[in-house]
């Protein structure tokens, strides 16, 4: 045991305490025993005589502060103690251990003010505090973190004006002050932070104007500042953030005046919150040009004139748009209405013509009952077939998958085939859909993922476009094979080829990851790595998974891969010079530097 370097226990379901004299291996470098069930307290004798670099043990049931004898990490780089129960106030001492750049302690019940001290962790980069009880005002000396990459405290108990000392570190791209009680305006100081990617003070007490410098943060994918106190106008500046795609939300404030048309200048932007606040004027035509936006709310202003024609408008929840009298068009209604005069001019001769509009009435309300009658007959009748893509059902998408007049399926025939989706026929499951195994006729098995549909424009409704305008267009053997689809009573079905061996997730934890050797290994990564080459490099236009993991890599017989799983996938047609950096995916698949 004197020649332990890594112990990486994460992941395993362990409990009980650590043991007291674990810290007698003087050679073990990396300790991670995070999600566990672990209780009680560290241990006091944890670096006694160990090297450590990485200490990880988040996500378990340990109680206590952090023993002070945790100094005597002389090499500790890394100190990951998030999602447990301890308490105490910020230990000071860890200032003392010259290498350390990460601290993340998020998730606990730590108390009390955060000491000027910590202006002494010279070299930090990563200090995460987040959802704890930490009170009083931000410490200026916080401004001395100059290697300082990410800094997160938000939902405490902090309050105070936002010290300007902080937008001393340069190196920012990462600031997340939001859910406490600060106060005062958002300094200009804030342009100071070129590298900033998110930027959020969403859930405090700041008031006064927007500061226009915000449109200098050309690095900045998410900006959050709703609920707070501000005041004025939206700067249009801020239509020059062109990198900005996860969000930006502006929500519950008191802001007045016009919505900028230069917003419309965001082509990237997914998620745009102007709700709950004085606007006034009519949505911006430049809207039109927000061909990435997926959500839009700007219910509860004054806005006024016709929605712009924005395809999206069409299918949103119609709570994005109300609280506005002046509103129209699209779903809030046909716009204008007749003027006094003219309601007098046709009130004269409204009278003799009623009698004619009645008996029309009357006429087309008879003929409309037939056809009902006769559209109710065709509907009862169980002749709801898979849609090939052409058949441009769900979407536009423009696709050339051949399936024949043999392989078209009745929904019937499909929930024969599954024993009414039954959970014995269940091969996956996933955060969109479930995925069955259907055997049609002998020899002929293909896959089937069931999306529940929410009228309202759910992310499984958004997933089953994304699948269809993807896979539709993709014919490669490392991606897997879309045949066709249906829509039938609130259910959104997608039809695969089937991989007889499942996932590559399930294989490599699953009670046969011993079969699989290192060549077997090679050939599964050197299929993904085709895949996702063709989709990056050579498919016209290119595509972006986003979401690639073990579980949405399958295989069929022969351990070949096929990528799969495109529900938050992302078609570019743009420079490559854009940004794609918005989170999206799996956690635990992430790419580093967006937690």
């Amino acid at each position: 045991m004197t020649k332990l370097i890594q112990l990486q226990l994460f992941n395993n379901m362990l409990s009980g305490d650590i043991p007291p004299r674990f810290g007698i291996y003087s050679r073990l470098w990396v300790v991670d025993f995070s999600n566990n069930n672990i209780t009680g307290q560290i241990p006091r004798d944890l670096c006694r005589q160990s090297n450590l670099i990485l200490l990880n043990l988040g996500s378990n049931k340990l109680t206590g502060n952090i023993p002070h004898r945790i100094t005597s990490c002389k090499s500790l780089v890394q100190l990951r103690l998030s999602d447990n129960s301890l308490t105490g106030s910020f230990s000071t001492d860890l200032c003392n251990l010259v290498n350390l750049t990460t601290i993340e302690l998020a998730r606990n019940k730590f108390n009390g003010p955060i000491p000027p001290q910590i202006g002494n962790c010279n070299a930090l980069q990563r200090l995460n505090l987040a959802n704890n009880y930490f009170t009083s005002e931000l410490p200026r000396e916080i401004g001395k973190l100059s290697k300082l990459v990410v800094f997160n405290i938000s939902s405490n108990r902090l309050g105070g004006s936002i010290p300007l000392e902080i937008f001393n570190c340069t190196t920012l791209q990462r600031l997340d002050l939001s859910q406490n009680s600060f106060e005062g305006s958002l300094p200009n100081e804030v342009g100071r932070l070129p590298q900033l990617e998110l930027l959020s003070f969403a859930d405090n007490r700041l008031s006064g104007q927007m500061p226009p410098i915000l449109g200098k943060l050309s690095h900045l994918t998410a900006l959050q500042i709703g609920g707070n106190q501000f005041s004025g106008g939206i700067p249009k500046e801020l239509g020059l953030l062109s990198s900005l795609q996860i969000a930006m939300n502006l929500s519950y404030n008191n802001l007045s005046g016009n919505i900028p048309s230069e917003l419309g200048s965001l082509a990237l932007l997914e998620s745009l919150f102007l709700n709950n606040n004085n606007l006034t004027g009519e949505i911006p035509d430049t809207f039109v040009n927000l061909s990435s936006l997926l959500q839009l709310n700007v219910s509860y202003n004054n806005l006024t004139g016709t929605l712009p024609p924005v395809p999206l408008f069409d299918n949103m929840v119609v709570t994005s748009f109300i609280g506005n009298r002046g509103l129209c068009g699209g779903q809030l209604g046909k716009c204008g209405s007749e003027s006094p005069s003219s309601s007098q001019a046709s009130d004269s001769v409204s009278r003799p013509m009623g009698k004619i509009i009645a008996i029309i009435a009357a006429i087309i309300g008879g003929v409309s009952l037939i056809l009902i009658a006769i559209l109710l007959h065709h509907m009862r009748k169980p002749l709801e077939t898979v849609a090939p893509l052409q058949d441009k059902q769900i979407l536009s998408a423009g696709s050339n998958i051949p399936v024949s007049a043999k392989d078209a399926y009745t929904f019937q025939e499909l929930v024969s085939a599954t024993n009414n989706f039954d959970d014995s026929c269940v091969i996956g499951r996933g955060a969109c859909g479930t995925v069955y195994k259907a055997v049609l006729k002998p020899g002929q098995i293909i896959a089937v993922k069931k999306l529940a549909s929410n009228r309202e424009g759910s992310n499984t409704d958004n997933s089953f476009r994304a699948e269809i305008m993807t896979l539709g267009k993709i014919r490669h053997r490392n991606i897997v094979k879309l045949y066709g689809f249906i829509y039938h009573q609130g259910a959104n079905l997608l039809l695969y080829e089937y991989m007889p061996r499942g996932s590559l997730g399930e294989l490599l934890h699953g009670e046969s990851s011993s079969s699989l050797d290192w060549e077997t290994r090679f050939t599964i990564a050197l299929g993904a790595a085709e895949g996702l080459s063709y989709l990056h490099h050579d498919c016209k236009p290119r595509i972006i998974h986003r979401d690639i993991k073990s579980n949405n890599i399958l295989l069929d017989d022969n351990f070949e891969a096929h990528v799969g799983d495109f529900g938050l996938a992302k078609v570019i047609d743009m420079p490559v010079s854009k940004s794609m950096s918005a989170i999206a995916g799996s956690y635990g698949y992430i790419a580093p530097g967006e937690s």
